[in-house]
């Protein structure tokens, strides 16, 4: 008679009844379904944030193959004045016959190029000093930063803009984009200069200091990962107010002669007296996409505003 018996697991191997899940496994499972979100798929988890992101992408298409896709030079003025819409001229002409829906698509440049270098230039600019004034609170560092930003808050951002490009001998896009830039970080730099001065007590700073870190390596690698959705918020708001300075620089005759955009449609339309002569297009879409297009980022900005705010996240 036989007895048969159960071999001992070998070293390594699980020893359990079967058909029972293996723990590795479950705790595998417990992880995923723990680990958080990455902040795109916080931010597309939005709605409002998905449609502003698929009509800044398609802004952005149309930026990009512009040429491709305007049906003609938006400088030609070869076509017959103040034609109606037709299958050459989609929305028709101006009073020096260059087509509109050309320039329409050729101004889409210049609104996501000011967008983003401006937004982008006002960022660097806001994080640096909110950063380094909030870090180093109660110096005489933080005060003369505090000063400065005290100072570009009280003054009129709107009429400072509007000296600086009119009394300027240089005109140009960059222009336009410099003087958006250097007017319109202060505020976001006293929002990030509160972040940083609650975020310096947080015990994972403390216990970087107790380590022997840097300065720059704390700010950096500790701090500013914690301040990210803060700085994306302030990208995004900063680009959809350099959007609306540009327009309404041209839209009042300062802007770049020598290229097409949205505010410069509008500063001829109203020049040249296109409502009176029955030319609401040229006045109405340019319009209207701008509109658009500020919408779009601004409801971006509603998924950016998840990543700080995981109460949001219920409602979006």
């Amino acid at each position: 008679m036989t007895t048969e018996t159960t071999p001992l697991p070998t070293p390594g191997e699980d020893f359990m009844a079967e058909g029972e899940p293996r723990q590795d496994l479950a705790v595998e499972q417990v992880s995923d379904a723990t680990r958080p979100d990455q902040w795109w798929q916080v931010v597309w988890s939005s709605k409002k944030a998905r449609v502003g992101i698929g009509i800044v992408a398609v802004y952005v298409v149309v930026a990009v193959f512009a040429p491709l896709i305007a049906p003609h030079d938006p400088l030609d003025s070869s076509f017959v004045p103040l034609a109606g819409p037709s299958s050459t001229n989609w929305l028709g002409t101006t009073t020096s016959g260059q087509d509109i829906a050309s320039q329409l698509i050729y101004g889409a440049r210049i609104s996501l190029l000011v967008g983003l270098f401006a937004g982008l230039i006002a960022t660097v600019i806001a994080t640096v000093i909110g950063m380094i004034s909030g870090y180093a609170e109660g110096t005489i560092l933080d005060d003369l930063l505090s000063f400065v930003t005290n100072v570009a808050l009280v003054i009129p951002a709107l009429p400072l803009i509007i000296t600086l490009v009119a009394y300027s001998e240089v005109r140009g896009i960059w222009l336009i984009v410099g003087v958006i830039s250097i007017t319109s970080w202060a505020g976001a730099a006293r929002a990030k200069r509160a972040q940083i001065i609650t975020l310096r007590n947080r015990d994972f700073v403390t216990a970087a200091k107790f380590s022997g870190e840097g300065t720059w390596r704390i700010v950096f690698r500790e701090i500013m990962p914690n301040m990210t959705s803060l700085v994306a918020a302030s990208f995004v708001g900063a680009a959809t107010g350099a959007i609306a300075a540009e327009a309404g620089l041209a839209a009042l005759g300062l802007g770049d002669s020598q290229s097409v955009s949205w505010g410069t449609m509008l500063y001829q339309s109203n020049a040249q007296g296109a409502i009176a002569q029955g030319l609401w297009l040229w006045v109405f879409v340019p319009g209207l996409v701008l509109a658009i297009l500020m919408t779009a980022m601004t409801f971006i900005n509603f998924g950016v505003d998840l990543l700080s705010n995981p109460h949001l996240r219920e409602d979006a």
